[in-house]
């Protein structure tokens, strides 16, 4: 992908598709983690003398104008952040808006209204996406959390641009998780939790030929658990999944990859975040409990493996960290990950979140602002915002 870098901003008009889906509280931005992200490129552009446009959506609105998803919020806080004024548009297209466009000087800022106010630009519209590449002389990507979506913003609109390259953000997530997948050092060591084993398949089988070690946690460890034999109680498990839990356990000892599992854990008899916490100290989960954390014994195991690793790479959370009694596993792992000696990586809204609430945010090498995107990367998959810009290349 060409990069933002290697393109003449001055005196053009500059289209940047970023990522400001970012949590709203009482009309208040709640989260500014993807804001923050954004704003090395955006300064790069008004610092060599761009007319910037930036355009985001925010939440779904599903193509209809709702107030409670406007990005002006977002554009106070962006402007406070950048420290410049940052002129809202009242829509994405139109009249007024390309006559506000046009009037830009170079070095301001101008953010468009949600771009999902519009059904066209999740239906990847060709006349929308037109609409949107007549605001610019150059197209910059810097959107990497939606670079898995094939919108008019991400994907329809880089063929109908004169210019088009990846932005800062964009470049480095890419660098980030792509050497993951191609030139990780060794012992490279996953750390894979969350809900669903479904939901991780094709990342667990495209790094089965790479990883040294997954350390497996959440609720997708008791489908594996249950595969294996050992019984877990009225804990989460995906029935329909197990004969593939077994299938990539096999496949994992064939490629000489270890597979370590929770050998204890913190039960509760509800999924309730009042619930009394339960230590159960083997493998093995009494009914009728079910497991919501990986227990102590499991977090010495993880944390030892951890600190011996020369390449991280977390994805999930432990158990159910939003909840006190039931944080201490998920905590564990982002200490043991920002102190790990090697080079880490973490990926995943959630586990983005616990990073954030463990306070070692700052610790670790590279923290991926996509959810999806990031997953869909590592499983191997051409993301469509990406592979425009490398079709298209101008």
């Amino acid at each position: 992908m060409k990069s933002i870098e290697e393109l003449e901003l001055q005196g053009k008009r500059v289209f940047i598709r970023v990522d400001l889906n970012v949590p709203l509280d009482h009309g208040k931005v709640a989260d500014a983690t993807r804001i923050e992200a954004c704003l090395p490129t955006i300064r790069y552009a008004c610092e060599h003398g761009a007319k910037v446009v930036l355009a985001s959506h925010l939440g779904r609105p599903k193509g209809q104008v709702q107030v409670g998803l406007s990005l002006k919020p977002v554009a106070a806080e962006l402007e406070r952040r950048l420290g410049c004024k940052v002129a809202m548009l009242e829509d994405c297209v139109g009249t007024k808006v390309a006559e506000r466009v046009s009037a830009l000087s170079q070095g301001e800022v101008a953010l468009l209204e949600n771009l999902r106010f519009h059904p066209e630009e999740e239906k990847n519209d060709p006349g929308f996406a037109a609409q949107l590449a007549s605001l610019c002389d150059v197209y910059i990507n810097d959107a990497f959390g939606a670079a898995h979506r094939a919108h008019a913003s991400t994907e329809g609109i880089v063929a109908k641009v004169p210019s088009a390259a990846a932005g800062l953000l964009m470049l480095a997530e890419v660098e980030a998780l792509t050497s993951l997948i191609d030139s990780p050092a060794r012992p490279f060591i996953t750390v894979l939790g969350g809900a669903k084993v479904s939901d991780k398949i094709g990342l667990i089988g495209n790094l089965l030929d790479k990883v040294s070690t997954l350390l497996i946690g959440g609720a997708m460890a008791y489908t594996f658990l249950k595969a294996m034999g050992v019984e877990v109680g009225t804990s989460r498990v995906e029935e329909d999944k197990l004969d593939l839990a077994a299938e990539l356990l096999s496949r994992a000892r064939a490629a000489g990859v270890s597979v370590e599992l929770p050998s204890d854990h913190v039960a509760a008899a509800e999924f309730s975040e009042t619930a009394k916490p339960v230590s159960v100290a083997s493998a093995d989960i009494p009914s009728p409990l079910m497991g919501l954390d990986i227990g102590p014994a499991t977090r010495t195991r993880y944390t030892a493996a951890l600190a011996r690793a020369a390449t991280v790479l977390w994805n999930g959370p432990m158990g159910v960290f939003e909840w006190e009694a039931f944080s201490e596993g998920t905590l564990s792992i982002a200490h043991a990950v920002a102190d790990c000696p090697g080079h880490s990586v973490v990926g995943g809204g959630d586990s983005v979140a616990a990073l954030a609430k463990s306070g070692r945010t700052a610790d670790i090498d590279h923290v991926s602002t996509g959810g999806g995107a990031s997953l869909e990367l590592l499983e191997g998959k051409l993301l469509p915002g990406i592979a425009a810009l490398e079709a298209g290349d101008k």
